[in-house]
């Protein structure tokens, strides 16, 4: 049912395109609250309320129409220089208001629903962003495009997001099955349930996520259930481009298949915990993971 909401959605949208310019129309989308989102015109003046919101503006061909954004907002490059609001957490409202955006782009899980509210208060048009699926985000590339007038280059950059993860769905998602233990931090243990973004991931790599069926989408679980759960693989993701360290704790537990195996593997958090395009470069790494531990499988 929500693929097929997704599809109406971008249905409408290619619609509003197609006759906004013989009948002088709005520019309208539906977010992923279900609201819809009108401007009388294309947004020239935009502020994203997270960083992974930032790169999807950007793969929408609207990055120069970015005004303001949140801290560790650092990809693409050009982001780092744009003005900060605060965090996607704390939010100064006072510079939000300084710099009159037409559009403000917000984050349904991060951002607290108090400022969310207080911005649509003071008047501001909000789209609240909340991707569930990886192929939700070539609509989200695809709505923002609409929004920002920039729909040459979203719907391109679109498409090829599409094929690839077509490619990627078509090599790798009826291999067989690997169970997965994806840990987002050590200390408390969390990893991921099964409606998170990453869940989608694995599965799109062949893999079954071991807390599955956790509806929270960042679960804290003890290390006593993942030895239980046996996972054949652990992935880590950190802070960081490093490796972290505390992956190699695991390596006490030898009874877990992945250890055993020495199937302990990292993706870059930035490249698998942000909803973007970039996301099927985390599928990537994640999948050919997921293949060495398949051939570490003992025979016979």
């Amino acid at each position: 049912m929500f693929a097929f909401s997704v599809v109406l959605k971008t249905l409408f949208t290619a619609l509003l395109l197609a006759t906004a310019g013989l009948a002088g129309a709005d520019v309208v989308v539906f977010d992923d609250a279900g609201t819809r989102v009108r401007l009388p015109q294309p947004a020239r003046r935009i502020i994203t309320l997270a960083p992974h919101l930032v790169e999807t503006l950007y793969a929408a061909g609207a990055g120069d129409k970015l005004v303001g954004t949140v801290e560790f907002s650092n990809y693409p490059e050009a982001a780092k220089k744009t003005p900060r609001v605060g965090s996607y957490v704390l939010l100064d409202l006072e510079t939000v208001i300084a710099l009159k955006p037409d559009l403000i782009i917000a984050w349904h899980s991060g951002n607290a629903p108090a400022h969310i509210d207080r911005l649509r208060a003071l008047g501001f048009t909000i789209y609240v962003s909340e991707l569930k699926r990886i192929e939700d985000v070539a609509s989200e590339i695809e709505r923002f495009a609409v929004l920002a007038g920039t729909s040459t280059v979203g719907n391109a950059t679109a498409e090829h997001f599409r094929e690839r993860f077509a490619a990627l769905k078509n090599r790798y998602s009826t291999r067989p099955p690997v169970r997965t233990f994806y840990q987002i931090w050590k200390q408390p243990l969390m990893t991921i349930g099964g409606k998170q973004i990453i869940s989608s991931v694995i599965r799109l790599c062949g893999g079954e996520n071991v807390f599955e069926t956790l509806e929270t989408l960042a679960p804290t679980v003890s290390v006593e259930a993942v030895i239980a759960a046996n996972p054949e693989a652990i992935v880590a993701s950190g802070m960081d481009e490093a490796r972290p360290e505390w992956l190699n704790d695991w390596k006490r537990w030898t009874s877990i298949a992945a250890v055993a195996r020495d199937n302990l593997f990292f993706v870059p958090p930035d490249l698998i915990q942000r909803h973007t395009p970039r996301l099927l470069d985390g599928a990537e790494r994640l999948c050919q993971h997921l293949e060495m531990a398949r051939s570490r499988r003992p025979h016979g």
